[in-house]
């Protein structure tokens, strides 16, 4: 496995997981979904890359988009490298992906596989799929669909027993596309500790 290591403003960078991973993808096989016009992981539209997330991904406004999906607070760069590094730490646990597009050096669109352990099932793993967001601007363009695609692919190659994910009500049918579905007997709860 190689590190990837790049120079971002003279800091030694590199991405959460290695992008082998991404390049290795049967999308042609197994995406579930179509696209008209025609995209993929290697080539999501114009200008525009599916990457892993690299700790430098801060100056490229990964935070601010992150707020368009929920409230995300006033996290500083050493908040979010200090995440970044335990996440990456966790090895083969966070897969967080993201959109770049290249000609404004900001990223667009993300969303996060976790692979959870289980002594279940053999001690087998499940996925969940977390933080699905596209920029308010690149909404319309199919990203949504091709990152929810890559990171169900990715789930598989990683060799989870089941995929999950919460959404609203309104979201159902764009998840059903994917092979989501609600399960007879089984309900999604929560308990909030914060607002």
């Amino acid at each position: 496995m190689t590190t990837n290591k790049k120079k971002a403003n003279g800091v030694e960078d590199e991405p959460i997981f290695d992008p082998s991973v991404l390049r290795e993808l049967d999308f042609e096989h197994k995406s579930r979904a179509t696209y008209n016009p025609n995209i993929s992981p290697q080539n999501p539209g114009e200008m525009l890359k599916l990457r892993p997330l690299y700790k430098s991904d801060y100056d490229k406004d990964y935070m601010n988009l992150l707020s368009q999906l929920t409230k995300v607070g006033n996290v500083s760069r050493e908040e979010f490298e200090a995440r970044f590094d335990d996440l990456k730490g966790c090895g083969d646990t966070y897969y967080v992906v993201v959109i770049e597009d290249q000609s404004l050096n900001q990223v667009i669109g993300t969303g996060t596989l976790v692979k959870e352990r289980k002594f279940l099932r053999q001690c087998a793993s499940r996925g969940r799929i977390e933080d699905i967001v596209v920029n308010n601007a690149y909404r319309g363009k199919q990203l949504g669909k091709l990152l929810l695609d890559v990171l169900t692919i990715l789930c598989q190659k990683i060799d989870c027993y089941k995929l999950s994910l919460e959404c609203l009500d309104g979201m159902v049918k764009f998840y059903k596309q994917f092979g989501f579905d609600k399960e007879d007997g089984q309900n999604y709860m929560v308990q909030r500790f914060h607002d």
